[in-house]
C-alpha cells in the first residue's frame, strides 16, 4: 500500500492520539501474559521517555508502535517495546525504514525487540537474527510459600 505513513507523535500530542491507538496496543499487551496492561504502556509514554508512533493511510489509523532509547554500557540500541496494527503487516517495510533511519540518527548500534517467535517468520528476510530466548517459568507451584 504506497500511500501508508507512519509518524512520530510528538510527546505533547500523546494525550490526544491515545484513544486512536488503544486498540491496538490492547492487542499487544494481551500477548505479555500479565506482564503490562494498556496503563503501563500509557505511562511509560508520558512518564518514562517512550515515543509513539501511528501508522496511518488517509485519516485512518491502521497501527501504532512504541519504542525507546536503551543505553547499555557499551551501546545504544531502539527497542521495539510493542506494535501492533491492521492491513497486516504490509507496512512492516516502511516501518524499518523509518525506525533505522530514527535509530541512526540517534546513535543507536541497531534495533532490538523481545518478541513471540512468530515474529521470526516476519522479519526472516529483513536481517532478523535471534540473539537470545526468554524462559518462563510460573510459580504456579502447590505449597510454595504457604
Amino acid at each position: 500500500m504506497s500511500d501508508i505513513h507512519i509518524s512520530l507523535v510528538p510527546p505533547e500530542h500523546v494525550p490526544a492520539a491515545w484513544e486512536s491507538v488503544l486498540p491496538f496496543m490492547e492487542r499487544a499487551v494481551e500477548m505479555t501474559n500479565g506482564r503490562y496492561v494498556v496503563e503501563d504502556v500509557y505511562d511509560a509514554l508520558i512518564n518514562r521517555n517512550h515515543n509513539l508512533w501511528i501508522v496511518f493511510t488517509g485519516n485512518r489509523i491502521i497501527g501504532s508502535m512504541i519504542t525507546a532509547i536503551r543505553q547499555y554500557p557499551r551501546k545504544t540500541y531502539l527497542e521495539l517495546s510493542f506494535i501492533g496494527g491492521d492491513e497486516g503487516m504490509e507496512w512492516k517495510d516502511q516501518m524499518l525504514d523509518i525506525l533505522q533511519r530514527w535509530a541512526y540518527d540517534n546513535n543507536c548500534s541497531g534495533i532490538e525487540s523481545c518478541a513471540r517467535l512468530g515474529w521470526a517468520k516476519i522479519f526472516k528476510d529483513d536481517g532478523y537474527r535471534p540473539m537470545w530466548q526468554m524462559f518462563e517459568l510460573p510459580m504456579g507451584v502447590e505449597g510454595l510459600g504457604e
